[in-house]
């Protein structure tokens, strides 16, 4: 379980021009509403019954994914110079917990912190009790700790390295947060690599004092690995620049990744005491503590996306690993639907967007019980199902037309172009692996004692593949 095609240097990545982007939005734009208007007609002149192939239904699906046009708005934010020179005024800390991490990704993640366009102010690693799983022997990091310390000292940054009993990557971020007095914290996972740019673009929609906190955009570093990490970046792909770019256009992005993240530092100060002693059910809940963190900020005023803040992480190349961690986050989503629904306005955006994603859950399983129940339906199933194909099918594809907006110093445009082509397949992998498991994980979002860290090194970085 290697990650044997991460590149040595550092990847690199930026937006596309955007008369380029918004061609692709007229495509997407085009499509979607030419779908919506097909089915909307067939309703009008036939009603509902066995001859419209569950027209109705195909209106109430259109309706459900308003958010796939809505993603196409967003724009990168950006600050005039006056507003440019209060940013670079803000103090900036970058926090790094650190739990059994391969070194080598490490040491690259580190690197990128440093190599930032826009340096970083302060950075604070915490090693959580790093052990070997077979000797509970504490894992040696020193070396990469003393070239790390060296070359921020050389940069000019302020550094520290700590080390501490493992109690979980909430205890690791406030064990040094609590107490800095920086106005912006930036958190950022031990196994992600920042693109060179990331901190300046982070930054850059705070020139508005609304925006609480800001969400970066999120590739995948070892795509190359093998199917399941091309797969992979394929369905990050509605969440990353669908959903999450859709609340952005309406400032109520309701999860930021851990991958990276940006927030004003008295939310995550304020609450410390609290944040990492949060429980469900009478548990500790250690995970989810991305959407904890955006939660504390849609509390207080706007949480956006910037899609050009990029960050690279490692992502699992396990069928094993993959679906344990989908099922961690499932769980952690289910947990914080229900702070949605008891604590957002009941007008609001966020508290809406989560109902509206169980109905479309539910129409999931309702859809095919209602043609088997249905004689007429039931006789037309065949050619229901590859209508439901096809618009599933066109669908993916709308959505990953996003994969052309960025430009990677390690991917070229016939490699994309190749992606773009399984777009059909993320979309079957979500309805037939992802859907039931997201079941499952809402029947079983109780069993929070499971939700601990790993105890290994999951992916790992060849010898020889760390910058220097």
């Amino acid at each position: 379980m290697r990650a044997e095609h991460v590149p040595e240097e550092l990847p690199r990545a930026r937006c596309v021009r955007p008369g380029v982007v918004a061609a692709l939005a007229a495509v997407c734009l085009s499509g979607f509403f030419a779908w919506g208007a097909v089915h909307l007609v067939v309703l009008v002149r036939h009603g509902f019954g066995a001859d419209t192939g569950l027209g109705l239904v195909w209106i109430v699906c259109f309706a459900l994914l308003w958010w796939v046009p809505l993603a196409w708005l967003e724009r990168p934010l950006r600050a005039t110079p006056e507003q440019a020179a209060d940013l670079d005024r803000l103090v900036v800390t970058v926090q790094v917990p650190v739990y059994n991490e391969d070194p080598r990704v490490l040491e690259m993640c580190l690197r990128s912190v440093l190599e930032q366009s826009r340096r970083v102010d302060r950075v604070r690693v915490v090693d959580d009790g790093s052990a070997d799983p077979g000797t509970g022997a504490p894992v040696d990091y020193a070396d990469i700790r003393d070239r790390f310390l060296e070359r921020a000292s050389a940069a000019g940054v302020e550094a520290t390295w700590d080390r501490t009993p493992n109690r979980g990557k909430r205890y690791a971020q406030m064990h040094v947060l609590a107490a800095d007095d920086a106005d912006v914290f930036v958190t950022l996972d031990s196994d992600s690599v920042m693109d060179r740019h990331a901190v300046r673009e982070g930054l850059a929609p705070f020139a508005d004092p609304r925006v609480q906190s800001v969400a970066g955009h999120v590739v995948v570093l070892n795509r190359d690995a093998n199917v399941l990490t091309r797969m992979t970046g394929l369905l990050y792909l509605p969440f990353t620049r669908g959903l999450r770019s859709a609340q952005s256009v309406l400032r109520r992005v309701t999860i930021n990744s851990g991958t990276l993240a940006f927030y004003r530092a008295h939310l995550v100060r304020d609450r410390a005491g609290v944040y990492e002693k949060e429980t469900f059910l009478g548990r500790p809940m250690q995970m989810n503590d991305d959407s904890m963190l955006t939660f504390y900020a849609l509390l207080e005023g706007d949480t956006v996306h910037q899609p050009s803040s990029l960050v690279f992480t490692l992502v699992p190349e396990r069928a094993g690993h993959y679906f344990g961690q989908q099922l961690r986050w499932m769980r952690g989503t289910t947990v914080r639907h229900l702070w949605w629904l008891r604590y957002m306005p009941v007008r609001g955006v966020v508290f809406w967007g989560t109902v509206l994603e169980y109905v479309h859950l539910f129409l999931g399983y309702a859809i095919p019980l209602m043609i088997l129940a249905h004689p007429g339906l039931r006789s037309q199933a065949g050619e229901i199902a590859l209508a439901a194909l096809v618009i599933g099918a066109a669908v993916g594809y709308l959505i990953s037309l996003r994969i052309f907006t960025i430009v990677r110093s390690d991917e070229t445009v016939f490699q994309r172009f190749l992606l773009f082509l399984l777009a059909p397949m993320a979309t079957v992998w979500r309805l037939l692996l992802l859907r039931p498991l997201y079941l499952y994980a809402m029947l079983t979002c109780g069993r929070v004692a499971q939700w601990g860290t790993r105890d290994r090194v999951e992916v790992a970085l060849p010898a020889g593949a760390a910058g220097r």
